[in-house]
């Protein structure tokens, strides 16, 4: 049973000082060193080599610039639902490599229910989209079945995981 504790990890592996890390991190990855310590009473060095451990640990995986979907002219967001005929692992890795290569597709969900996966589609318009699922995802194998829903209005959206 230790072997298993001892191999579990998480938010419980993390204390405060690491979750208001992350916090701040997620709020504004561009933040220094230094403006980050003042917010959590610290001194510079215990929380760059905090942030040097939560790297190592995987706990952040990566730093990115979040851009304006208007200002690059990609305003159509759409979700798909897709059913693929078959279901053999060779059709399922098959239509899982060949999604990867759609830049459109900026998320996929292997997911239950009435569908075999979501999709999270991001093109500059509805002639855009129209191209995608016809010239595109129509033309991957083994597609059964697609359903589209377009995002009227984004009423929310948070890059930041709750902590």
């Amino acid at each position: 049973m230790a072997s298993f504790l001892e191999k579990s990890s998480g938010l419980s592996q993390l204390d405060p000082i690491d979750l208001g890390i992350l916090r701040l991190l997620q709020q504004d990855s561009k933040s220094t060193i230094k403006e980050m310590a003042a917010e959590l009473g610290l001194t510079v060095t215990p929380v760059y080599e905090r942030i040097r451990r939560l790297e190592r640990d995987g706990y952040i995986e990566g730093y990115v610039a979040l851009l304006s979907r208007e200002k690059i002219d990609l305003s159509l967001i759409a979700y798909c639902n897709v059913s693929i005929k078959e279901h053999a692992t060779h059709y399922i890795k098959l239509f899982e490599r060949e999604v990867l290569s759609l830049n459109e597709v900026m998320e996929c969900y292997h997911v239950g229910g009435g569908f075999d996966y979501l999709l999270k589609i991001v093109v500059r318009d509805m002639d855009a989209y129209q191209h995608f699922i016809s010239d595109k995802l129509a033309a991957l194998e083994n597609i059964g079945r697609v359903q589209s829903s377009f995002v009227m209005k984004e009423i929310k959206h948070s890059t930041a995981y709750p902590l």
